[in-house]
């Protein structure tokens, strides 16, 4: 794969372009309550979780990197407020269609039931207030992750409403993502169609570090890349890929520079204890540019623009880069949502050919 050498400033958003990571926030638990069944509502309101906001210790409120200051709001979450995204975002950069990402601690519940009911709230809520709202939200299906069963009966109870067009994981869980325990995730979201997206953040049963607790934000917020590499190891290494071949799974707020040397690591490894998984039958670094894509946002770009071009020639696909603005999360300043050195012959490709390639049922509204 060959890029032209035109010029690699910072380019703007193109029309139609498809945003793949948008995060909605809840303004509290109490926006919940009518869209919890009769037994959970009265269950909620007794224990008094209502008053709790349950937001991932990974997304601490007050970091500047949580949200850049002028998509702050006056009060509440920053992404929490539908008509403030639109005028940020939507009315802003101009998307065609945008995918709607929650991020909750609905999905690293300890009781299994608990999760899998406010899961159910989650996708209940984003169904009326942003997609039924504004024609060009999409959003993913909130599971419970540790439990494949549950998880299943929520994919199928959304699965016909189309504009629902992934199903939402997060890297680092209970279990290695590719585990057997999982594949009914997996086996459910290839039969409609649905990417698997793994999205940055942990289930806290253990250290997000392979080194143990990080001390610091600054460590566990580096140490997600790993959790990446790790939970991408486990889905090649499983067969996941094998089993289900038409599946795709979207890294989503991943980074990329770190996957190349990561490919290079499993493809030599691969070759001396292939014996080992004789249903890998190809390099994994071939079986990664088939079903994997990433979104740009963090690019954790390197620092001048040949060194960009060498990393887009190291990825060796121009199929697997998503365009994603990770609104309202603090990544690029003014409009500059696409990172500087992207070939400009690559641009349309990460904007919007590659999210419909990867998103099937984003083709049926455009």
């Amino acid at each position: 794969m060959a890029y032209s050498s035109a010029d690699h400033a910072a380019l703007a958003v193109p029309a139609g372009a498809i945003d793949c990571d948008i995060h909605p926030a809840l303004p509290s638990t109490r926006v919940l309550l009518p869209y919890f069944d009769d037994y959970w509502r009265e269950h909620v309101l007794r224990r008094g979780l209502e008053r709790e906001n349950f937001e991932p210790s990974s997304y601490p409120a007050n970091a500047p990197i949580n949200a850049r200051p002028d998509w702050c709001l006056p009060s509440g979450p920053p992404g929490s407020d539908l008509s403030a995204m639109q005028t940020h975002l939507l009315d802003r950069f101009r998307p065609s269609l945008g995918i709607c990402n929650p991020i909750h601690g609905a999905q690293v519940m300890l009781s299994e039931d608990l999760s899998a009911a406010f899961c159910r709230a989650i996708n209940n809520w984003i169904r009326a207030e942003w997609l039924d709202r504004d024609p060009r939200l999409r959003a993913s299906i909130v599971v419970p992750p540790h439990n494949a069963d549950l998880a299943v009966e929520e994919i199928e109870r959304l699965a016909a409403d189309r504009r629902f067009v992934q199903v939402l994981l997060l890297a680092m869980t209970e279990l290695p993502l590719g585990r057997r325990q999982n594949w009914p995730i997996y086996k459910a979201a290839e039969a409609h169609g649905l990417p698997i997206g793994i999205h940055a953040g942990s289930s806290f049963r253990h250290p997000p570090s392979a080194l143990g607790w990080p001390s610091y934000y600054l460590e566990d917020y580096v140490s997600q890349a790993q959790g990446f590499q790790a939970a991408l190891n486990s889905l090649i290494s499983e067969g996941v890929f094998v089993k289900f071949p038409a599946l795709k799974v979207v890294l989503i707020e991943s980074g990329v520079a770190w996957l190349p040397a990561s490919l290079w690591r499993l493809d030599k490894t691969w070759r001396g204890v292939r014996a080992e998984v004789p249903w890998l039958e190809q390099q994994p670094t071939e079986t990664v540019r088939e079903h994997v894509r990433l979104t740009v946002q963090p690019f954790d770009s390197p620092p001048t623009e040949p060194q960009v071009r060498i990393l887009l020639e190291q990825l060796g696909s121009d199929r697997m880069l998503l365009f994603a603005s990770d609104y309202p999360h603090w990544h690029f300043d003014g409009d500059d949502a696409l990172p500087a050195g992207l070939p400009a012959d690559l641009v349309h490709r990460i904007c919007i050919d590659n999210p419909l390639d990867t998103y099937p049922r984003l083709k049926e509204t455009t």
